[in-house]
């Protein structure tokens, strides 16, 4: 071999060299940048970071009732789940909390419907001054005992009016009536934001049929949980005779021969 090809060799050698160090510097130039990342992301997981959601929806009803749902399903899950004595109760429950938001927000569509002329309105009121008249000057000489309990016998019970329209089991009704009460504004509130009629309609036809739909899900949940797993072992034990239990039969036979 002569010098020329010795010095060929070396260089040669040498590029080789450079060449896997580059590489061997970028493979852990790219871990690093990896591992980095992954910190990151555990560090957002673990401390409770904001999830970087999906692209809204187009609609922005559909982002609203989104929100609504986040605050109102808990509360609804909750009181619903603590219904087992019977289905009936959860049935209940379930077409009183749905009629509620049927009509709770059936003002507020009417409002929004409505053209918003009040003068017209004023013109088709008639006043009837002479029947007025005559309740003005009636006295009452009750004393203030007599009226407060005729108030207390001619006052409604307020749940009996929140379930006037649907029949059902009274616990469902009565457990549904506090749940609607912890939700009621912020239904409201949620679909007098919208100003559009298309998100308005989104907005009210997606709410009942999710409610519905959660409900489905609810029941499905709360059969599982109430049915309790057993295997054959259990069976075959709870088959067989207790220990300790008197012998009947034919022992019996034999004891009273001896």
């Amino acid at each position: 071999m002569n010098q020329e090809e010795k010095v060929l060799r070396e260089n040669i050698r040498q590029i080789i060299r450079l060449v896997k160090q580059k590489k061997n510097t970028e493979e852990d130039t790219l871990r690093q940048v990896v591992r980095e990342f992954i910190d990151i992301e555990m560090n957002t997981l673990t401390e409770g970071g904001p999830d970087v959601d999906p692209t809204p929806n187009k609609s922005t009803g559909i982002n609203v009732l989104e929100e609504l749902l986040k605050k109102i399903i808990p509360v609804i899950e909750t009181d619903y789940k603590s219904l087992t004595t019977n289905t009936s109760q959860r049935e209940s429950y379930r077409s009183h909390i749905i009629n509620a938001v049927v009509n709770s927000l059936t003002p507020a569509k009417i409002n929004n419907d409505a053209d918003g002329d009040d003068e017209d309105l004023e013109e088709e009121i008639s006043i009837n001054v002479g029947d007025d008249a005559v309740d003005d000057k009636f006295i009452d000489i009750r004393t203030d005992a007599e009226k407060s309990a005729d108030d207390e016998e001619t006052e409604e019970d307020p749940r009996d009016a929140f379930g006037s329209d649907v029949e059902g089991d009274e616990t469902g009704r009565n457990v549904a009536y506090q749940s609607f009460k912890k939700i009621e504004t912020s239904i409201i509130d949620s679909y007098e934001l919208l100003g559009d009629p298309e998100d308005q309609e989104l907005f009210y036809d997606y709410l009942i049929a999710n409610l519905k739909l959660y409900f489905d899900k609810f029941e499905e949940e709360l059969a599982g949980s109430i049915e309790e797993p057993t295997n054959q072992a259990y069976d075959d034990a709870a088959e067989a005779p207790m220990a300790g239990s008197e012998p009947t039969g034919a022992d019996d036979e034999l004891e009273l021969e001896l």
